[in-house]
């Protein structure tokens, strides 16, 4: 602090230390805000739940870590989102393998639909086909369809251009359509004599 002209405390320099701390807290609380559906996408790009958490933290620990680098008026879920993919990636090419956890089942996602037989086997397909997409498809279809990016913040998540992730999207929701129309590939039963 410096000293008034009296001898007495001059509080400038203390008022931007107070709005630093607003401004940090309320980063903070949209942070915590986007943790669930950080949880969500982590989920459906590991298929596996103790993965996808662990995935989580090391993104918080990230943004946390990397909090003074950020700009006060960009917005903290593509920020969120970019930091948890560019993790992922780093995963993927550390172990050079496409990663081979459970898949996705209907118990991780929506709670609380009616019990319906012929919707649960549209999702149990859906989610079958979802996991068989690339991973560049999946990714782009998640961001965009689940966790509701613009094509702009989705593009600025994964890094590439607004066309490719709308040529992403379009060929994995048609890659999508065809396999969800088809329906399982089991052979027909036949009548033997």
């Amino acid at each position: 602090m410096r000293r008034g002209r009296g001898g007495g405390a001059d509080t400038t320099d203390a008022q931007p230390l107070f709005c630093q701390a607003v401004t940090v807290s309320g980063v903070l609380s949209r942070i915590e805000d986007c943790i669930p559906a950080l949880r969500r996408y982590a989920a459906a790009l590991l298929r596996n739940r103790e993965d996808a958490d662990d995935l989580v933290h090391d993104c918080l620990v990230r943004a946390l870590d990397k909090l003074h680098t950020r700009r006060d008026d960009a917005d903290v879920r593509p920020w969120l989102f970019a930091i948890m993919h560019n993790l992922f990636i780093s995963q993927l090419r550390r172990s050079k393998v496409r990663p081979s956890g459970e898949q996705l089942s209907e118990a991780h996602e929506i709670i609380g639909t009616r019990p319906e037989q012929e919707s649960g086997l549209q999702w149990r397909d859906l989610i079958r086909a979802l996991n068989q997409l690339p991973v560049e498809q999946r990714t782009v279809i998640l961001l965009v369809s689940v966790e509701d990016l613009s094509y702009a913040q989705t593009a600025q998540v994964l890094g590439i251009p607004i066309g490719t992730v709308m040529s992403r999207l379009a060929r994995g929701r048609e890659r999508l359509r065809q396999m969800t129309q088809e329906g399982d590939s089991r052979p027909v039963l036949r009548r033997v004599k």
